[in-house]
C-alpha cells in the first residue's frame, strides 16, 4: 500500500477529504443535461469507455471533465486500488478496528482466479487451490451423473445469497438448458414455497442439492427435513439423493447424509458466492460443465479490469464512482437498474442484495457513526415492461430516480422477428437508448400533464451478447462496484450483522409457538412481545 495510505484509510473521515470538499462545490451548480447543446453526439462518444466485453456509457450522466478527476482523485484519495489489491491478494478486509468481528479475508474472486497466475500473494493461492479442487471434484461428479443418466430434476434449497445470486445466473442462461433437465428451487420458508416447488416431481429422478454456508440457517434446514420427509414417505433413501454445499465441518458436511459434499469457506460471503460451488453445482447440471467454467473465466477478466491503475478504464470503479456523485453529492437516494435483456429478469433482485447487504452500514471500519449517506436502495425490472410500470414515475413525479441500463448488441435467440423493417431486438435497444434521452432531455409543452422535467442521470452498460462469459463478467462488475463504494466510504463492506437480530427475535417467537404445544426445552417459556401477536393470531376466525 502507498506510503500514508493508512492514515487517509483509517483516520481521515470521509468529509474531510480535500476531494470530498471539490465536489460538494461542483455539486452547488451540477451540469443541466437539458441546456442547449451539452447533449452532443461527441459528449456520447467521449464520455465513454470500454473493458471486459463491456462499455460504459455515461454521457447521460451529470458529469463534466472536471467532476471526473474530482471524483478520480477522491478515488486515490481513499487508495481504492490498493485496497482492492489487498483484498484480492486475501488480506484481511472483514473486519471493524478495535471490535469483535468476523475479522478474516473476503476472496470471492479465488473461486475464478485459476487461469493465469502470474504473481500471486500465498493467501490467494491457497484459496485459489482450494476452489480449484472443488471445480475438479464438480466436474467429475457431473460427468458421472451425465454418464449414468441418474437424475433429470434438480431441487435447490438455499435461501439468501444461496439462492438469489444462483437463480438469477440460471435464468441468465437458461437459453442453454439441458433438454433433460429441470429445475425447482425452494427458498422462502413458507410451506407454500416447497408445496409449490415439489408439486408434480419425479422424487426418483430428482437431486436435491441444499446450500447453507454455517450449515445452520433456519429456513433452508427447515426446508431441507421437509424435503426429506417426501423422499423417506417415498420409499426412497434421501442420503442417495441430496448433495450439500457449506464449509467445511459444518452439520451439512457430512458424506453419511449426503450423496457427495461440495465446500466453500468462510472467506466466501453468501452474496458474493454465485461463482463457488453455489452457483457452480446448479450451473453444471442445468448446462453443463464448460458453461460454469465459461462464467468462471467471464469473472476473471472482470476481476482483473477492477485493478486496472488508468482509472479511466476501470469500468467497477467508474460505476462505482457515478454512483458516489449522484448518491452523496447531487442526494438522489435511490438507483434503479434496469437491464433491457429478459433473461436477466432477476438479476436486479440479487444486485440488490449485493450492494444493500454490502453497504447497508451506519458505521465506519472504526466503529464510528458515519456523516453521510451510504448505499442507497436498489431496485429494477427488466425493460421495456418497465416502461409500462413505474417509468411513468422516473418521467413525471416529484423525485429522481438515476437509472443504470444494461443492454446486449445482440440476443440469445435466433428467433429474431422482423417487422416493418427493423427486427425485435432493435426495438429494444430503440427502447433502451431513447430513455436515456428521454430522461436527460425531457420535454416542454404548453400542457403542463405533458411536460417532462429531464434532467435524470443515467448509464448505459453495453455488452455485445449475454453468454456464460459475458455474465461472468457483469457479475463482477456489480460486485467490485459494490466493494469500490465501501473503499471509498470506508465501511466494511463484507459482514451483515443487519441480519442477525431479526433471526435472534424470530427464535424467541418459535419458543412461543413451542410452549403452546408443551415442545419447547423451557416449559414455561414467555416472551411477552411475541406472545401479544400470538394472541392477534388466535382472534381471527
Amino acid at each position: 500500500m502507498a506510503q500514508g495510505s493508512d492514515e487517509v484509510i483509517h483516520t481521515v473521515r470521509f468529509n474531510q477529504l480535500k476531494s470530498v470538499e471539490h465536489l460538494k462545490k461542483f455539486a452547488e451548480s451540477p451540469l443541466d443535461l437539458r441546456k442547449e447543446g451539452v447533449l452532443t453526439p461527441a459528449r456520447l462518444m467521449k464520455f465513454s469507455t470500454e473493458a471486459g466485453g463491456y462499455k460504459l456509457l455515461y454521457g447521460t450522466e451529470k458529469v463534466t471533465e472536471e467532476v471526473m478527476q474530482a471524483l478520480f482523485d477522491l478515488a486515490k484519495e481513499r487508495c481504492v486500488l490498493e485496497e482492492m489489491q489487498r483484498m484480492q491478494s486475501g488480506e484481511i478486509v472483514n473486519r471493524i478496528e478495535g471490535f469483535p468481528s468476523e475479522d478474516r479475508a473476503a476472496l470471492h474472486t479465488a473461486t475464478r482466479d485459476f487461469f493465469e497466475q502470474p504473481q500471486m500473494a500465498p493467501q490467494a493461492r491457497e484459496a485459489a487451490e482450494l476452489a480449484r479442487k472443488e471445480v475438479d471434484k464438480l466436474k467429475i461428479f457431473m460427468e458421472k451423473i451425465d454418464r449414468d443418466n441418474t437424475f433429470n430434476d434438480l431441487i435447490v434449497i438455499g435461501i439468501g445469497g444461496s439462492d438469489l445470486g444462483p437463480k438469477a445466473l440460471y435464468l441468465a442462461l437458461q437459453y442453454l438448458q439441458k433438454e433433460d433437465r429441470s429445475i425447482h428451487f425452494i427458498c422462502n420458508i413458507d410451506p407454500d414455497d416447497a408445496a409449490q416447488a415439489l408439486r408434480g416431481v419425479n422424487l426418483k429422478k430428482s437431486l436435491v442439492l441444499t446450500v447453507s454456508k454455517s450449515g445452520t440457517t433456519l429456513e433452508t434446514l427447515t426446508n431441507e427435513a421437509l424435503v426429506r420427509a417426501h423422499f423417506v414417505e417415498s420409499g426412497l433413501k434421501p442420503e442417495e439423493h441430496f448433495v450439500s454445499i457449506s464449509t467445511p465441518g459444518s452439520p451439512l458436511d457430512d458424506r453419511n447424509k449426503y450423496l457427495e459434499c461440495f465446500h466453500m469457506w468462510d472467506w466466501i460471503g453468501g452474496r458474493y458466492s454465485a461463482t463457488s460451488m453455489g452457483g457452480g453445482v446448479l450451473l453444471s447440471f442445468m448446462f453443463g460443465f464448460e458453461v460454469y467454467w465459461g462464467l468462471l473465466k467471464g469473472a476473471n477478466a472482470m476481476d482483473k479490469v477492477a485493478l486496472v491503475k488508468d482509472l479511466h478504464h476501470n469500468l467497477p470503479l467508474i460505476g462505482a464512482l457515478l454512483a458516489i456523485w449522484n448518491h452523496n453529492f447531487l442526494g438522489y437516494p435511490t438507483l434503479a437498474l434496469i437491464p433491457y435483456a429478459q433473461p436477466l429478469s432477476r438479476f436486479s433482485a440479487h444486485i440488490q442484495q449485493v450492494e444493500m447487504e454490502s453497504n447497508g452500514k451506519r458505521i465506519d471500519r472504526q466503529g464510528l457513526p458515519v456523516d453521510f449517506q451510504t448505499a442507497p436502495v436498489i431496485w429494477g425490472e427488466p425493460g421495456s415492461s418497465a416502461q409500462h410500470s413505474f417509468f411513468q414515475l422516473i418521467h413525471q413525479g416529484t423525485a429522481t430516480i438515476p437509472l443504470e441500463f444494461i443492454g446486449y448488441k445482440e440476443g440469445q435467440s435466433d428467433k429474431d422477428f422482423i417487422m416493418n423493417g427493423t427486427s425485435s431486438h432493435e426495438k429494444l435497444l430503440s427502447n433502451l437508448f431513447a430513455q436515456a434521452l428521454a430522461l436527460a432531455l425531457g420535454q416542454q409543452s404548453d400542457n403542463p400533464n405533458q411536460v417532462f422535467p429531464g434532467n435524470t442521470p443515467s448509464h448505459i452498460l453495453l455488452g455485445k451478447t449475454l453468454n456464460p462469459y459475458s455474465l461472468g463478467a457483469l457479475l463482477s462488475y456489480f460486485e467490485h462496484k459494490a466493494v469500490f463504494q465501501g473503499f471509498v466510504w470506508n465501511i466494511n463492506s463484507f459482514d451483515q450483522e443487519g441480519v442477525q437480530l431479526g433471526k435472534r427475535l424470530a427464535n424467541q417467537v418459535l419458543e412461543c409457538f413451542a410452549a403452546r404445544k408443551g415442545s419447547t426445552k423451557t416449559p414455561h417459556y414467555s416472551y411477552p412481545l411475541g406472545e401479544a401477536f400470538l394472541k392477534h393470531l388466535d382472534t381471527l376466525t
